[in-house]
């Protein structure tokens, strides 16, 4: 409840008149003080005796650095800029979006560099098992041999050539086996794992695989593969830059505000103070924004003839996979067939051996025949496998369970 003055009065002095009013009081102080209130802020006024040393020049233009305290707050926010905010947004996101997609590209290589060395670990392994039975082979063909010497059905020189043989076909082993502990070096890198168990990988059983015209594939490399996608999204990226650049020509609308506090203790009330207000902005000599925008032009132009160059590439190498499968896949017919060829030249010159018709090398030259087309033929069906995976990822479809759909 506001307090009732119970007196008025005037104290006058000079020409100055001062209003005063009586108020009654429940305290029983001996002395009671009054204090002048400031009615704009509402805090009291201290009153202070000056003197003339107070007013010199040297005073007033060296303030005490102690006593005054001020907390103060500013703001500016920016209202319009033609959407420039907008288009930095987009290409960030663009940017981000294309290092996900090489990200994907990378994961692909790697899936290519799994499968390759794991058919390198297939081939070298098959080529061990050949190698090992062409050994025993040989070894009975000595021991065949030296039978047949005692029996003075064959010369020395027969048992010989049998011996050579078998040393030749003992160093392949060994060969072979060297190449298998290569392979599985390479599969371990191409895995970046190390100290796996040696072991007999299940072997990918041959067969045909999907064919699509030349002109589908590589207009399906076009649309998917990673590389190339994250190329565009670069070029998006860039003209949403080069947007972004010319925009910064144009005015620009900007808030602000600011809010300050002046007190005499670091804990006390004092008087605030704020001011708020739009700004317009122009840049009249904007040489910096126009060579940021020349930089960003460049760029896009550098990222649209990457992207130019990387569709050329692509189709290059999608058109080099296609014909290597399709080479592969004929080597396999071909192999095969002559495969068939050598066993039943190696069967006829066997038995014409046993009957005396052919000689010690013949036969060998028959074996030597058949353990090459053997390999031969493995080598095709391991490149099969190897050239359609590389198809694959020259189009982009070389994914994971891609990868497991070869066996």
């Amino acid at each position: 409840m506001t307090a009732r003055a119970i007196g008025t009065s005037t104290i006058s002095f000079g020409l100055v008149s001062l209003p005063v009013k009586l108020y009654s009081t429940g305290e029983s102080a001996r002395h009671i003080s009054f204090n002048m209130i400031h009615k704009a802020c509402g805090t009291r006024v201290r009153q202070q005796g000056f003197t003339q040393q107070v007013f010199a020049l040297n005073a007033l233009n060296k303030p005490a650095p102690t006593g005054i305290f001020a907390t103060r707050l500013n703001g500016q926010w920016m209202l319009f800029d033609w959407l420039g905010r907008e288009k930095r947004i987009k290409s960030a996101k663009d940017y981000q979006a294309s290092a996900a997609s090489m990200g994907e590209d990378a994961n692909q290589q790697i899936v290519l560099h799994v499968v390759e060395a794991y058919q390198s670990v297939l081939y070298a392994q098959r080529r061990l098992t050949v190698a090992q039975y062409e050994q025993g082979t040989a070894d009975a063909l000595l021991r065949d041999a030296k039978t047949r010497v005692k029996a003075g059905l064959a010369v020395d020189s027969d048992q010989l050539a049998a011996q050579v043989n078998l040393s030749e076909r003992e160093q392949e082993t060994i060969a072979a086996q060297g190449d298998v502990d290569t392979a599985w070096a390479g599969l371990e890198a191409a895995m970046g794992v190390s100290g796996t168990p040696r072991r007999t990988l299940a072997p990918i059983p041959p067969r045909n695989y999907p064919a699509n015209p030349l002109t589908q594939d590589i207009d399906q490399a076009l649309k998917v593969r990673p590389d190339l996608k994250a190329l565009r999204q670069q070029n998006s990226a860039q003209r949403a830059q080069v947007a972004a650049a010319r925009r910064d020509f144009l005015p620009q609308v900007d808030a602000y505000g600011s809010w300050e506090t002046d007190r005499d203790t670091f804990a006390g009330n004092g008087g605030n103070n704020w001011v708020a207000g739009v700004q317009l902005k122009l840049d009249i000599l904007p040489f910096g924004k126009r060579a940021h925008l020349l930089a960003a032009k460049a760029k896009q132009q550098q990222v649209e003839a990457q992207q130019r160059a990387r569709q050329q590439a692509i189709r290059l190498a999608v058109e080099k996979a296609w014909t290597a499968h399709r080479t592969a896949e004929l080597q396999v017919k071909t192999a095969k067939a002559a495969m068939a060829q050598a066993a039943e030249s190696l069967r006829i010159l066997r038995n014409r051996y046993h009957a005396g018709l052919a000689t010690m090398t013949d036969l060998l030259r028959a074996e030597d025949a058949e353990r090459r087309s053997r390999n031969d033929y493995w080598r095709a069906v391991y490149g099969n496998t190897v050239s359609y995976t590389q198809l694959m990822y020259a189009t982009g479809n070389l994914t994971p369970a891609a990868a497991e759909a070869l066996q």
